[in-house]
C-alpha cells in the first residue's frame, strides 16, 4: 500500500508514473489525435486531465453504485453558483496522485506548473457564494457524505474584467468555447421544464378540484455532470449542471426563404435560458430571464431528484428520508413552490401531506443582512411567467398567515412584516419569506450574522418558529486553498514532523504553535511567504506593467466590489499615506504594495466609480518618482480563483474592513489566515470568530461595532461630523475629488464624494476613518518587528481549524441534514 498526505488509496491500483505517462500519449494520439511533435501545451494539458479523469471515473461508477444499491439518503445542494476555478492540481492531490504525475509530465518533457496554467477557469459563479459551494462539494465527498451539487451549466461566466483608461470594461467569460475534459454529458436524464401560459380551472374522474396549467412554453434541460473527487477517499460524489435547449429545432421553410434570424429564433430563445451567470437585471427583460433562469435550473432538479428517488421507491411520505435538499441563498426558493407543485397538482397528494413533506425536505442558508440584498420579485411577472406557482404561493400565505394570527391575534402590523407578499405600489413576493417559511431550518453563515438573523432581520420568524434560526460558521477546504495553491508552506508544514493528514485534519496544525517562537522556523516561513511574493511581483509586472519589490508589505483587498465592503476607506488610507510622504519626503513608513481584486457588478455604477478612482490614484503614484517606491497600488484585473490561488498564498495583510453588521461571514478572511497573512478588519462576520481563534494579539482589529452603528444610526448619523473636524480627512477626500488625480474628467469621482457626505454615508466610511488610519499604524509597527510578526502569522496559521469547511459540512450533516456517511470500500 502506498501512501501520500494522509491517503488510504491503493495508488498502484490509480496509476504509476509509468501508467499515467502511457495513459497521456494515448489521449494524445486516440483522443486528440496529435502526435507528440505537433501537440501544443494545451494538448498535454487536455490529455493529461483525461487521463486523470480515467482514474476518476472507476471510483464515480463505484460511489453512484454503492449510493443506488443502499437507497441511500443524499443531500442535495441548490445554488446558482460553483466557483470551481481550475481542476486538474485539484483532482491530482484530491487522488493522492502529484508525485507520479509530476514524474510522468517531466518524462514527457513537460513542466507540471506550466501545464496547469493552460486550463481556464470554470465559469459558474461570482464571488463568496460560489467558491463556499465548491468548497461543500469537496467535503462533501471527502467526508463520504452522499451529496448531488445541482447548478446551470452557463455558456458564458459573469464577465472578464478588464480595464481601459482605469475604468471596468466586461467582456463575455467565453470558458466554454472549447469544452472542458471533465464534464460528461447526460442526455438520458434530460428534463422538460414549461414556462408562461395560464392556469384552467378543471377537475377530476373523482369530482375533485385540480387546475391545469396550459399554454405553456417549453425548454429542455440537458445534465452536464462533473465529477468531484475527495481527498484521500474512493468517494466521487457530482455536480449536475443544466444547459438549456430549444424543444424547437429552426424552421426549415422560414430559413429556405431566406429569414434566417427568424428560422432559429425560437431555439436561440430557448437556450439563451443558460447563456449567461446573472443577466442584468436593471430592465424588466433581465428580471424575467432571471426569474425564468431559477425556476429553469430548479424544476430540472427536483425533477431529477424525483426520478431517482421514484426508482427504489414508491410511498412519498418517504420522501423526507431520503432527500436533504439544501437551498443556498433564496435563488432555489422557488424550489418549494415546485414541490408542492409536483405533489399536489401530479401526485394528487392533499395539501396537508403535500406541506408537510415539503417543510421536512428543505433548508435555507441565508447569506446576507442587507435588506436590499433579498431577493424580490413582482406579483404581475410572477403571474406572467409562473401562473400556476404564483396561485400556490397566495394559498402557501394565506395559510401562513393563519398561524401568525393564531400567535398575535389582531396583530396586522406583524402579518405586513412576515407576510410572503409585500404590499404597496407593486406587490412583491418575498422570497426569502417563503424560503423561511418552507425550511424546516434555517441558518446563518457566521455566529454574529446568526444572531443579527434573529435579533434584526427575521425578529418576527425566531419568535414564532424557536429554534428554526441557527447557526453554521462557513468554511474553507484546506486542500485547495492550503495544500494545493501553496505547496511550499505545505512542504515546510510536513518538514516539522506534523501528522501528514493534516489536509483532511487541520487541527493537526496546533502542533505548529510550539514553533512559532522558534527563530530558525520563524526565518523558513517568511522565506516560504517572500518566494510567494516574488512568483506574485512577477504576475504583477505581467498583468499591470509595474514592478513591485517582495520585500514591501504586501497589503490584500480581494473581494466583490461593494460599499460595505469599504474598498474607498482603504483608497483614503492610501492617499493619507501618499500625502503625508508628500509633504515629507523622509516619513518613516514601511514600503507598502496596495493589492486590490474585484469585479463590480455591471449596474453598480458607485462601483464602477471606486474601481476607476483606485487605478487613477494608482497610476499616479506609482509613476511618481519623488515617493522613492515606497507606495505601489496596483489593481489586478478579472480577479478569479486562479489568481486567488497567487494571490493568497503571497499576503502579508488581509484587508477584512466591513461596516459591522453587513458581511455575513467573509471566507476570503479564513483562505488569507490560513496562509499566513495577518488580519486588519472590524468586528464582522467571521472577523469575530477567528479573532477567537487566533487570539487578540494576532489580528488588527479597529472601528465600531455593531452595537455602535445601530445606535448611530438611531441617534442620526452626520458623516459632516467626521468631515469637519478631521483635517487629514477631510483633505484626502477632497483631493481625490478636485480632478487631481483624473485630469481629463474633473468630476469623475464626485460620486464618491456624494456617497460620503451629503448620500449619508450609510456604511460608515467616514466614521471608522481615524481608527481605521491608526490601526495601519500598529500595522505597520508591528511588520518593522520581523520576529513579531512571523510569530503571528504562524499562530494564525496555526489555528485555523475552526474554518475548515469539513467542520462546517459535518455540523450540516449531523444537526441540519441527519446525513451519515457512506465510505465506499476498495
Amino acid at each position: 500500500m502506498s501512501t501520500t498526505k494522509g491517503s488510504t488509496i491503493n495508488l498502484s491500483s490509480l496509476a504509476s508514473s509509468q501508467d499515467l505517462q502511457q495513459s497521456i500519449q494515448q489521449h494524445l494520439r486516440y483522443t486528440l489525435a496529435h502526435a507528440p511533435k505537433q501537440a501544443t501545451l494545451r494538448d498535454w494539458w487536455l490529455s493529461t486531465s483525461l487521463a486523470i479523469r480515467d482514474r476518476i471515473m472507476d471510483s464515480l461508477v463505484a460511489t453512484q453504485d454503492a449510493h443506488n444499491e443502499n437507497n441511500v439518503r443524499r443531500l442535495y445542494y441548490l445554488s446558482m453558483e460553483y466557483l470551481m476555478g481550475r481542476m486538474l492540481r485539484n483532482n491530482v492531490h484530491n487522488l493522492g496522485l502529484e508525485a507520479a504525475v509530476c514524474e510522468a509530465t517531466q518524462a514527457l518533457g513537460l513542466n507540471w506548473d506550466e501545464l496547469c496554467e493552460q486550463e481556464v477557469d470554470m465559469g459558474l459563479g461570482n464571488g463568496g457564494l460560489g467558491r463556499l459551494a465548491a468548497c461543500f462539494l469537496d467535503s462533501l465527498a471527502t467526508l463520504d457524505l452522499p451529496a448531488v451539487g445541482y447548478g446551470i451549466y452557463y455558456e458564458f461566466g459573469l464577465f472578464k474584467q478588464d480595464f481601459e483608461n482605469g475604468k471596468q470594461v466586461e467582456h463575455p467569460d467565453t470558458w466554454t468555447t472549447f469544452g472542458t475534459p471533465w464534464e460528461v454529458v447526460r442526455p438520458e436524464y434530460t428534463q422538460t421544464v414549461q414556462f408562461y401560459g395560464h392556469v384552467e380551472a378543471g377537475y377530476d374522474d373523482c369530482g375533485n378540484y385540480r387546475p391545469r396549467w396550459v399554454d405553456t412554453k417549453s425548454v429542455l434541460g440537458v445534465p452536464f455532470d462533473i465529477p468531484i473527487a475527495g481527498y484521500a477517499t474512493k468517494t466521487v460524489n457530482f455536480l449536475r449542471l443544466w444547459s438549456s435547449r430549444s424543444t424547437e429545432d429552426f424552421d426549415l421553410d422560414e430559413f429556405n426563404r431566406g429569414d434566417y434570424v427568424e428560422a432559429v429564433r425560437e431555439k436561440a430563445i430557448g437556450e439563451t435560458i443558460s447563456k449567461v451567470l446573472y443577466p442584468n437585471d436593471k430592465t424588466e427583460n433581465g428580471k424575467e430571464l432571471r426569474l425564468v433562469q431559477q425556476y429553469f435550473f430548479v424544476a430540472c432538479s427536483l425533477a431529477d431528484i424525483l426520478r431517482r428517488f421514484e426508482r427504489n421507491n414508491s410511498d412519498w411520505h418517504d420522501l423526507p428520508k431520503l432527500a436533504a435538499i439544501q437551498l443556498n441563498d433564496t435563488h432555489p426558493a422557488i424550489a418549494v413552490v415546485e414541490l408542492m407543485r409536483i405533489l399536489v397538482d401530479e401526485k394528487h397528494m392533499g395539501w396537508d401531506d403535500a406541506w408537510s413533506i415539503v417543510t421536512r425536505v428543505f433548508a435555507y442558508t441565508n447569506h446576507t443582512l442587507l435588506p436590499e440584498a433579498l431577493e424580490k420579485w413582482s406579483v404581475a411577472l410572477f403571474a406572467k411567467v409562473l401562473p400556476r406557482h404564483l396561485q400556490i404561493i397566495f394559498e402557501i400565505n394565506r395559510r401562513f398567515l393563519d398561524e401568525v394570527e393564531a400567535k398575535w391575534p389582531g396583530r396586522d402590523d406583524i402579518k405586513v412584516v412576515l407576510s410572503l407578499i409585500e404590499e404597496g405600489g407593486d406587490k412583491m413576493v418575498r422570497m426569502a419569506h417563503l424560503a423561511v417559511v418552507g425550511s424546516h431550518t434555517v441558518n446563518g453563515v457566521a455566529e454574529l450574522h446568526s444572531r443579527l438573523l434573529k435579533s434584526d432581520l427575521f425578529p418576527e420568524f425566531d419568535a414564532l418558529y424557536p429554534g428554526k434560526l441557527t447557526n453554521k460558521t462557513n468554511g474553507i477546504t484546506p486542500r485547495r486553498w492550503l495544500y494545493s495553491c501553496n505547496p511550499e508552506l505545505s512542504k515546510l508544514i510536513d518538514s516539522v514532523g506534523i501528522e501528514s493528514d493534516w489536509p483532511k485534519n487541520l487541527e493537526r496544525l496546533r502542533a505548529l504553535e510550539a514553533k512559532a517562537e522558534e527563530a530558525s522556523f520563524q526565518q523558513q516561513f517568511m522565506a516560504v511567504k517572500r518566494a510567494n511574493k516574488a512568483v506574485l511581483a512577477e504576475v504583477i509586472k505581467q498583468e499591470c506593467g509595474v514592478e513591485v519589490s517582495p520585500d514591501a508589505l504586501f497589503d490584500v483587498q480581494i473581494k466583490r466590489l461593494h460599499e460595505y465592503k469599504r474598498q474607498h476607506l482603504t483608497l483614503l488610507h492610501i492617499l493619507t499615506l501618499y500625502h503625508r510622504l508628500l509633504n515629507d519626503p523622509q516619513a518613516d513608513i514601511v514600503p507598502r504594495v496596495f493589492i486590490f481584486g474585484a469585479k463590480a457588478a455591471p449596474g453598480y455604477a458607485l462601483a464602477k466609480t471606486i474601481i476607476h478612482a483606485i487605478n487613477s490614484v494608482a497610476n499616479v503614484i506609482n509613476n511618481d518618482a519623488r515617493i522613492d517606491g515606497k507606495l505601489k497600488v496596483v489593481f489586478l484585473p478579472n480577479y478569479r480563483v486562479s489568481l486567488a490561488s497567487k494571490i493568497i498564498p503571497a499576503a502579508d495583510l488581509s484587508e477584512q474592513i466591513s461596516t459591522a453588521g453587513k458581511e455575513a461571514s467573509g471566507t476570503g478572511n479564513m483562505k488569507l489566515s490560513l496562509n499566513g497573512a495577518l488580519t486588519i478588519g472590524t468586528l464582522d462576520g467571521a472577523n469575530v470568530e477567528i479573532k477567537e481563534e487566533v487570539g487578540d494579539d494576532n489580528i488588527f482589529i479597529f472601528g465600531l461595532t455593531v452595537e455602535e452603528v445601530q445606535r448611530l444610526d438611531r441617534e442620526g448619523y452626520n458623516p459632516y461630523h467626521y468631515y469637519d473636524n478631521d483635517a487629514e480627512l477631510k483633505n484626502v477626500l477632497d483631493w481625490l475629488c478636485s480632478g487631481y488625480f483624473c485630469p481629463e474628467d474633473p468630476h469623475a469621482f464626485e460620486p464618491i464624494r456624494h456617497s460620503l457626505l451629503a448620500g449619508g454615508d450609510h456604511f460608515k466610511v467616514m466614521a471608522d476613518y481615524r481608527a481605521y488610519v491608526d490601526c495601519q499604524r500598529q500595522v505597520d509597527a508591528v511588520y518593522r518587528n520581523p520576529s513579531r510578526w512571523a510569530q503571528m502569522a504562524i499562530l494564525n496559521t496555526a489555528r485555523m481549524a475552526k474554518f475548515s469547511s469539513d467542520r462546517t459540512i459535518q455540523e450540516y450533516a449531523d444537526e441540519i441534514w441527519s446525513l451519515p456517511a457512506c465510505p465506499i470500500q476498495e
